[in-house]
């Protein structure tokens, strides 16, 4: 999570505003068809409308999922600099004629970020020097120059991620542990910091074949963080989460809420898949 930067005392306030001044906000909702209120609804063509929003209702990202398992039937996840045009989506569904036999199960508000743990160009040099590479060596400079050149796409990323056109995704809330010999919140920074680029790491070797993004939801719902992955295929969404929960980061000081698996789908593939008529 990002820290935030203090404003001198003598600072004219900042404007009221929905926008943040860095990121976007992010809302994931889950739904459930209910089946005995189906007959007689209709509505086919208005819940087709609510997720290809148009005009000034459009968001800047959506996409949509078919969820596995019995937690929900379907999924959205939405990004725009602008909370109301998120929930918009969820009041379309949920206002037309199908609204009536749906059942929101979940959801999930956050927001987008650059996290504190993301190092500088001088502290990935340092980690380069303390990892064996010589001071002032052209690989050393080389590899440097790589990380500044990838650094502001990679945080545009963070901050408003492009949505890959994989086929499977998880989502999942988690926090970081409270209890006595494992409180991140009071282990130093510099210790955090060591953990968290170990748990980089792993993810990085999925490199190509998982995308994430992390969002915070801090002081917006119940559980801390966000995580969203998209995969080529489902058993690397398996094969990741596993090997990450070997990392001091995960195994010591994570907890994990629901996990929800989903496909990605147009609303004519769900009510497909889920037989909607």
């Amino acid at each position: 999570m990002t820290t935030p930067s203090a404003r001198p005392a003598h600072a004219a306030p900042p404007p009221n505003s929905l926008v943040p001044e860095e990121g976007w906000h992010c809302g994931h909702y889950f739904y459930r068809f209910c089946r005995d209120r189906l007959p007689g609804v209709g509505g086919r063509d208005e819940f087709i409308a609510a997720l290809n929003p148009t005009g000034d209702e459009m968001p800047q990202r959506l996409q949509g999922y078919i969820i596995s398992g019995h937690k929900a039937d379907f999924a959205i996840m939405v990004m725009d600099p602008n909370p109301l045009t998120i929930d918009a989506v969820h009041q379309a569904i949920m206002s037309g004629p199908m609204g009536a036999a749906i059942e929101p199960t979940w959801s999930f508000v956050s927001m987008s970020e650059v996290s504190e743990y993301v190092p500088s160009i001088d502290t990935f040099r340092e980690n380069m020097i303390r990892e064996g590479a010589a001071l002032g060596s052209p690989e050393l400079e080389a590899r440097v120059k790589a990380y500044a050149d990838r650094l502001p796409m990679m945080n545009h990323q963070r901050l408003s991620p492009e949505f890959p056109n994989w086929p499977a995704a998880c989502f999942y809330p988690m926090n970081k542990s409270r209890v006595v010999g494992a409180n991140w919140f009071t282990t130093p920074f510099s210790h955090r910091k060591e953990l968290m680029a170990e748990h980089a790491r792993s993810g990085i070797a999925f490199a190509g074949r998982v995308s994430q993004v992390i969002t915070v939801g801090v002081g917006l719902d119940d559980w801390e963080w966000m995580v969203t992955l998209w995969a080529r295929n489902p058993e690397y969404l398996k094969e990741i989460v596993y090997r990450m929960r070997f990392d001091e980061a995960s195994a010591m000081y994570a907890e994990f809420g629901p996990f929800y698996t989903g496909y990605k789908a147009t609303p004519e593939e769900i009510l497909a898949h889920c037989r909607i008529q």
